[in-house]
């Protein structure tokens, strides 16, 4: 062949090249949801579970054509609830094209990164502690403040105490992880039981991982508390309340627990019997809410690989954390276009979803603003009936704690 030849050809094997899966790729339009979740930690059974359920909503919505265009890059890391961890993944892809939003499922965690957050002018989810909620920045709560929670349950637990035809207010006991989260609830929470007259007892206060519980239960029922709020992870709840049962405190005293209480594919499935009456306050949608949900038992049946039944509550928190991110996106997208995207067009974004019923009712009226880094003011009542966690209240406004306390 001659050199004319040999040119030509190369020419159109270069044009082909240009023309193939490599300029398809580098055109399609992609925004980044970096997941510093737990898959194998002391929260894997919560982190984990949710973190699938986030990719499965974020592929949900790319095979159906992306968020106006753009598809969602899901970066899913198992940083076992370690911080050492999370700050090298968050490092290893900072630099992720369009990355939008850092998912940071501890406290310590997001408090870890959030020099990074601010430099590289993204934002990041982290659960309930209302120091953010009480210092506004980049940090948006992906759930209600623990303090605000836990006043909630506080008014739930005196209405019911007077319901029950007692006057006055109740005794209230409190046992927890002995860790920052373990203590979150008081800071602003006593200011509220003060406030409300309701006794609260000092709280007892485990080692993550402690086996039995009954030292800490014992001292609680001995102050004459009527009530004991259980915080942990479950199967903390769980394994706190099958004590309490085994010693008879069930019997005498009602027990609450936090968002992340009994389970009822974990906890729930495992001791129903010991678990029977105790009541759930949660800010997001739990048992049959979470089972009667449209959108998200249609994507747990097309990419989970267990039945619908089998459906954990913490498939509503990994939706929240999608359509959350989902709704910013497509209001960023709006404001900026994909070329001017980035994360500070998400962080205003996020500033506008006030009064959006971001996910359909798995959680209650996003508060996110200017003004509050609260994913939701609203929680919601769910007592243990037969092996099932049924809804005993609609979505309640929760008290403003975080500003009862100094922080």
């Amino acid at each position: 062949m001659k050199r004319k030849g040999w040119v030509l050809l190369f020419g159109v094997m270069m044009l082909a090249l240009a023309s193939g899966p490599a300029s398809v790729y580098a055109a399609e339009k992609t925004a980044a949801f970096l997941d510093l979740t737990d898959m194998t930690g002391a929260i894997a059974g919560l982190a984990g579970q949710a973190s699938r359920i986030t990719k499965a909503t974020f592929d949900y919505f790319n095979e159906r054509g992306g968020i106006d265009g753009v598809k969602i890059k899901y970066i899913g890391v198992d940083t076992r609830y370690d911080v050492a961890r999370a700050l090298s993944a968050y490092k290893r892809y900072r630099r992720t094209p369009r990355l939008l939003l850092a998912n940071t499922i501890g406290t310590g965690l997001g408090k870890a990164i959030y020099p990074l957050i601010l430099r590289d002018k993204i934002i990041n989810y982290t659960p309930g502690d209302g120091e953010f909620q009480a210092r506004l920045g980049r940090t948006f709560i992906y759930s209600t403040p623990y303090q605000d929670g836990f006043s909630a349950a506080l008014d739930w637990m005196k209405e019911d105490w007077q319901k029950k035809g007692n006057s006055g207010a109740p005794i209230v006991g409190f046992t927890s992880w002995d860790n920052p989260y373990g203590r979150e609830p008081f800071r602003g929470g006593k200011e509220y039981a003060a406030k409300i007259g309701v006794k609260l007892l000092d709280p007892e206060l485990f080692p993550v991982g402690s086996l039995k519980h009954d030292v800490w239960l014992n001292r609680l029922a001995a102050k004459g508390a009527n009530y004991i709020y259980v915080c942990g992870v479950d199967p903390t709840p769980t394994n706190v309340i099958r004590d309490a049962y085994a010693l008879g405190l069930t019997k005498k005293i009602q027990f609450v627990t936090d968002y992340w209480g009994p389970d009822r594919a974990v906890g729930v499935k495992a001791h129903a019997e010991a678990l029977e009456g105790s009541v759930v306050v949660s800010c997001f949608s739990r048992g049959t809410d979470t089972l009667n949900h449209p959108i998200m038992t249609k994507i747990w049946k097309k990419y989970m690989k267990t039945p619908v039944n089998e459906m954990r509550g913490s498939a509503s928190i990994g939706f929240s954390w999608a359509m959350h991110f989902i709704e910013g996106l497509r209001i960023a997208l709006k404001d900026v276009g994909y070329e001017k995207l980035n994360g500070e067009a998400m962080y205003q974004a996020f500033m506008k979803l006030k009064g959006h019923n971001v996910t359909q009712g798995a959680t209650g009226i996003c508060d996110y603003s200017p003004s509050s880094r609260r994913m939701s003011r609203y929680v919601k009542f769910y007592r243990i009936q037969g092996a099932e966690l049924v809804p005993i209240t609609d979505w309640r406004l929760a008290p403003d704690a975080v500003s009862l306390h100094k922080f």
